[in-house]
């Protein structure tokens, strides 16, 4: 199953993030690392309930893309995670280790045709795993 196209994707993070990339970028389907931190790495002591859990799905983005699932540019998170954000509650009971696995194993497969030069995936995984 491919990577669908999200229809709107600023709507979606405005709707989810309650912020969104500039209007010139209408149609992006990622949400670099830079511009996560810049929107979302200080809170106001006074926050609300809704913007700490606009915060948090913003953290668990870049948790996703930067720890669990990291690509080899790992620099822009997909859209295609955000939606699974939608209701935090829900998070745990996804599958997080079989994605992260899936993961793993798409890039040490890709990583052995010739042309490959680097190496996504969860290699803090593979590290630990190799001392077994």
């Amino acid at each position: 199953m491919g990577v669908r196209a999200i229809a709107e994707p600023a709507a979606l993070c405005y709707s989810l993030l309650r912020a969104s990339p500039g209007d010139d970028k209408s149609n992006f389907s990622g949400l670099k690392f830079t511009w996560l931190k810049v929107n979302f790495e200080c809170l106001s002591i006074n926050a609300t309930e809704e913007e700490l859990m606009y915060a948090a799905r913003a953290y668990v983005m870049h948790i996703i893309r930067g720890v669990l699932m990291p690509d080899a540019n790992n620099n822009k998170v997909h859209l295609q995670y955000l939606p699974l954000l939608a209701d935090l509650s829900n998070v745990c009971s996804y599958s997080w280790g079989s994605a992260v696995l899936a993961v793993l194993y798409h890039e040490l497969c890709r990583t052995t045709k010739p042309d490959a030069v680097d190496i996504g995936g969860c290699l803090i995984l593979l590290q630990s795993w190799a001392l077994y």
